[in-house]
């Protein structure tokens, strides 16, 4: 594959910026249509961005925007790590252009397990999917910014397919991200060829499918599966019905 740079335009939830990329990069950014987003891209080095427009300003500013990133290292799923999380800003009003999440895995070698609820940790988050944009103001407090390790994108994850409990197939996984609801969610492409996302508390297990399930079997580890009667969690006879749990 050609690493020849190009200049594009990479579109953000609050505007764009123009930058030189690579041909790797333009495929993370292409989510279907002909426009290309710089959510899935993720941090570009600010030496490659030429040009930056806010949709708070309405205007067009030379130069890069500030670019702000933090590395949590949060336990989103078994042996599934969010090492990074940023935002482009407006150098001139301070309005989110765009959002970026970076995932890695513990284990190269591993699989990814059942997803963790993922606490809260910037209010009002924005994520591109797909051709749908979601934009609410967002606020990572400024240098807030540590180095880390270097960051591995889960690429097991894309091109899996994904099926439900009763194992029909419901589409290909893309790629993993955050709705506006702060919640991460899987993106899949359906059987029809139109994009989608799953949430995140939805996928039992991922092996060499991606398995879905009901996640309320998951949040309620005392529910008796005869019954329905909500038991202390550890219990292993159901006090309802003395069914074992």
């Amino acid at each position: 594959m050609s690493s020849e740079l190009r200049l594009k335009k990479l579109r953000g939830s609050g505007g764009y910026v123009m930058a030189t990329v690579t041909d790797e990069q333009q495929m993370k950014g292409n989510l279907g249509g002909p426009d290309l987003f710089l959510a899935p891209i993720g941090r570009l080095d600010a030496e490659k961005i030429t040009k930056h427009f806010c949709n708070t300003c309405e205007k067009e500013f030379e130069g890069p925007p500030k670019i702000e990133f933090e590395n949590p290292n949060e336990e989103v799923a078994e042996n599934l790590i969010l090492a990074e999380r940023g935002q482009y800003i407006c150098n001139s009003c301070n309005a989110s252009i765009a959002e970026y999440r970076d995932f890695k895995k513990q284990d190269e070698s591993g699989e990814v397990g059942s997803a963790k609820p993922l606490e809260p940790q910037i209010q009002n988050v924005q994520l591109e999917t797909a051709s749908q944009q979601i934009a609410e103001p967002a606020t990572i407090p400024q240098e807030t910014v540590t180095k880390s390790g270097p960051t591995t994108s889960v690429t097991s994850i894309e091109g899996k397919t994904v099926v439900d409990e009763n194992a029909n197939k419901v589409g290909i996984a893309k790629q993993v991200g955050i709705d506006s609801t702060q919640s991460m969610v899987l993106v899949i492409t359906k059987e029809d060829g139109t994009e989608g996302s799953v949430p995140w508390n939805n996928i039992k297990k991922i092996g060499e499918v991606v398995l879905l399930g009901n996640p309320q079997e998951r949040s309620q580890p005392g529910k008796c599966s005869n019954c329905g009667f909500g038991n202390k969690e550890g219990s292993k006879f159901c006090e309802e019905c003395g069914n074992k749990i």
